[in-house]
């Protein structure tokens, strides 16, 4: 994700990791902030220490990644690790579709 983050920021992929804690030391946002930086994550990550997000999504795994258009539509969703140069062609179909507003 941090390729990705890096080799499609310029032209607006914009990745946002959504932590949604599995153990309870995962609930500490110093433990998760310090992870990101040991990790070099720079891009956004919201803390759902809560489950809101994880339950308005439905979601069921770890890790799952959501991919969504121009006009805030989830494409596809990718489950587990894996199949990234998939991934990646993705990213690059919804790159590359032009932004019509509805």
């Amino acid at each position: 994700m941090r390729e990705w983050h890096q080799k499609y920021a310029d032209d607006g992929f914009v990745i946002i990791g959504v932590h949604t804690p599995e153990f309870r030391h995962e609930r500490d946002v110093n433990n998760v902030e310090n992870s990101l930086v040991r990790l070099d994550i720079d891009f956004a990550v919201a803390i759902d220490n809560d489950w809101k997000t994880w339950r308005s999504y439905n979601n069921r795994y770890w890790p799952a990644m959501y991919f969504i258009d121009k006009t805030g539509q989830i494409r596809y969703l990718k489950i587990g690790e894996g199949q990234y140069a998939y991934s990646e062609s993705v990213i690059q179909a919804l790159l590359a579709e032009p932004y019509t507003a509805n």
